[in-house]
């Protein structure tokens, strides 16, 4: 791991050395090591990156409906809680300025779709009163998230 030394030969003339033997120090760098760290620390960061999301713990009712596909910017999500905060990403927000900070948003953004996670135990009209001002606020493509695996309407088991 640190510099080794190497011993100079004598050429093998069987002249007795006098005093020290003369050596140099080995200037080679050992890169074993330091691969071994960075590909750990890839693994790690491979693991750990799913586990980064952001999110408000609430329980979201259960639906039939798929998923919407993926896009590439980053997706706006508010949140409705059980006790009615509502939150932007993880920032909590009056409801007085829900429509300002949302049209603020909206001009640095370039998709106008909003995920609206809501918890089930929320009254439907406030729910809807945030669908409004998400509306107001720029955001026309307002997608609700729910939990796979609910009820289905056409009483097939889902």
């Amino acid at each position: 791991m640190g510099a080794g030394v190497v011993q100079k030969s004598d050429g093998g003339s069987g002249r007795r050395r006098r005093g020290r033997g003369r050596s140099r120090p080995m200037a080679e760098i050992n890169v074993t090591p330091f691969v071994d760290v960075m590909l750990v620390l890839l693994i790690i960061f491979m693991v750990a990156a799913p586990l980064m999301t952001v999110g408000v713990p609430v329980e979201l009712p259960k639906t039939a409906a798929n998923a919407l596909p993926g896009e590439e910017e980053e997706p706006l999500t508010v949140t409705v809680t059980g006790e009615g905060v509502v939150m932007i990403q993880t920032s909590e927000v009056a409801r007085e300025e829900l429509v300002a900070k949302l049209r603020a948003i909206a001009t640095e953004r370039d998709s106008t779709r909003v995920y609206l996670r809501a918890d089930g135990a929320v009254p439907y009209s406030d729910v809807m009163q945030v669908m409004g001002a998400l509306n107001r606020g720029g955001f026309g493509n307002i997608g609700l998230v729910t939990d796979t695996g609910g009820p289905r309407l056409d009483e097939q088991d889902g």
